[in-house]
Order: structure tokens, then sequence, then C-alpha cells
């Protein structure tokens, strides 16, 4: 993805269509309207969906296989290796979902045709974009995120990727922190998602800078790390979007949460789209960088018309030691 030019989020969908004829019209329909298409041929499409990239559609063509039937068993094994991905079929004719067998109706959720692209933007506002997510928000999360990691590693360049949207469950890499965001207009979960290994190699750079005792970072070092920018990142959230947390009445509603370690799964409890941003956070001698998920997730409860980020005045600052008068 392109470093973050806008607050708006964006999402990648899974393009299955071949066709060179509505090559054109598919790649504006993405432009217009926040999608990343991305393509990939029918002989790695198995490899890919079983790789940790991000998704949050797959956009699929009738006859991509080379007849309805192959292409209607594409179809079913996309949803057996990611059932949460919604699969929408472009058809080549205006019949919906009314001929289509009971086995592919199961699978795919939504058609559209070359020729009408209306109900194409009304499955994806339904299925992917169906959160309204305050420019505010996304901004002020990026933001404060951001210069958190900058104060955690010091000499390093911190940037962000575009915001993007996903409805799949993939955790990315091995290491995994989540705490609960509880506010008047929201109730969810915020993670963050790293590989081992590199962060590892960031920590053991830091450790001869500061001429720690002999050894190699290892993964209490790590989890220390990860566990003080999880609690910085909610501490800054809940300081400027929840402010007086006694202030509303707590509902105690909960879903389990599911984690499937050996496939990487994790759900939330409902099918809600997750907002997600990818941190790089880069060396500038030596150019190396260290990629970071965020992730958030209002499974629970999500008003976004509630939104308020929290303003405090000037005098109050002060009293608190935060700000110095001069």
């Amino acid at each position: 993805m392109e470093k973050m030019n806008s607050n708006e989020p964006v999402s990648k969908v899974l393009v299955v269509d071949d066709c060179p004829m509505h090559k054109d019209a598919l790649k504006r329909f993405c432009d217009e309207h926040n999608l990343v298409g991305v393509k990939v041929g029918k002989n790695r499409l198995q490899s890919v969906l079983r790789s940790n990239i991000d998704l949050g559609a797959v956009l699929f063509a009738e006859n991509c296989a080379g007849s309805p039937e192959a292409s209607a068993e594409l179809a079913i094994r996309i949803n057996a290796v990611r059932p949460e991905l919604p699969i929408i079929m472009r058809r080549d004719n205006d019949a919906g979902m009314d001929d289509l067998p009971e086995s592919l109706r199961r699978v795919v959720c939504a058609t559209y045709v070359a020729h009408d692209m209306a109900p194409l933007r009304r499955v994806i506002d339904e299925y992917i974009f169906s959160q309204d997510y305050p420019n505010a928000l996304v901004r002020g999360i990026a933001d404060m995120t951001q210069a958190i990691l900058g104060d955690v590693f010091k000499d390093l360049t911190i940037t962000c990727d575009t915001p993007y949207i996903v409805r799949d469950r993939i955790i990315f890499g091995e290491v995994f922190s989540l705490i609960p965001l509880e506010s008047p207009w929201c109730r969810g979960y915020m993670t963050m998602q790293a590989e081992e290994a590199p962060i590892l190699d960031l920590l053991d750079r830091y450790r001869m800078i500061d001429n720690a005792p002999e050894g190699e970072a290892d993964f209490r070092d790590l989890n220390s790390v990860l566990g003080e920018v999880t609690n910085l990142v909610w501490g800054s959230f809940k300081n400027r979007y929840v402010g007086d947390a006694d202030a509303w009445q707590r509902s105690e509603v909960q879903v389990p949460l599911l984690v499937n370690h050996k496939h990487k799964y994790i759900s939330f409890g409902s099918g809600n789209p997750q907002l997600c941003f990818m941190y790089w956070l880069k060396d500038p001698h030596t150019g190396r960088a260290v990629r970071l998920h965020q992730r958030f997730v209002f499974s629970l409860s999500w008003s976004p018309e509630d939104f308020r980020e929290v303003t405090r005045d000037v005098g109050e600052m002060v009293e608190a030691g935060e700000l110095d008068l001069f």
C-alpha cells in the first residue's frame, strides 16, 4: 500500500476476474470506492488465501475458471479457506442469484453485471464499509500511535500506511497484544501484532547502544516493549476520546474471543470489519524497516454519532502539570 495520505480507510479486495473487457471498469470502480484491487493467478490462489494477506472481499467472475461448474467449485474452495470474506460475483446475465445452484448460493453473498455497477457499490458499503469511522478518530489514532512509537524507539523514523478495513480474522506474525476499549460510544478491542525476529533484532541494537548486560534480547523483552506500547496507546486513546469512564453506565454484555494458534485465526464474536493501521519503524542508518500492525474491532458497541474528542481547558492542563506557562 502507499504511505498514508488520507484519513479515509481503504480495503484490499482479491480480484478473480480475467475478463479484459471488464478490467478498466473494475479498476476505475476500485479507485473511486477506496478499494485496492489485487490479482493472483488461479494456480497460486490457494496459497495466497492461506497466507496472512489482509482482505476485505473477493470479486469473482462467473466464468473465471473456464466454465460455470469449474468456477462454482473454485468459489466453494475460496469460501472453505476464508469463510469470513464476502464473495461478490460478476455474472454474464441479469438473473442475479435466482438460477445459481444451491451450493454456490451458500457461498456467494451478492452478484452484479458489468453494465450496472450499482449493486456492487451497495454490497461494498454493506460488507466492507459498514461502519463509519470519523476522520478525527482515524487521524488521531495514527498521530498518537506514531508519537508513542517515536518516544519508545527514539532514533527510528516512524511512518504509517493508509488506514484500511479488513473482514478477515488472520493474525499477523507471532506476537500479539490485546486490550479492551470501552467508552460511551464504543466497546471492543485494540490489538498490536508483530513478527518476533525483526523486533528482537531491533531490541538487540538498542541493548548495544545502551551498554546493556551481555546476551541477546529474548521474547520477554519483546513482550515488555509491546505491552508498554499497547498501554501507552490505550492511555492516549482514553484521554483523548473517552474522558471520565465512570460517568457512563458500563454494559455487562460480553462475547467470547476464539483464537486458533495453528491457523493464526482470531474471532471477536461478531462479523464486524476491523479498522487497521500498519506502522513502519525504519532505521535511517541501515534502511532496515520493521512492521507493526494495529487493529481496532468495535464488536460489542459502536455509535459513531456519539463520538467526541475530549477537549481540556488550558488552566486545567497547567494545574495537572502537563503544560507550563512562560
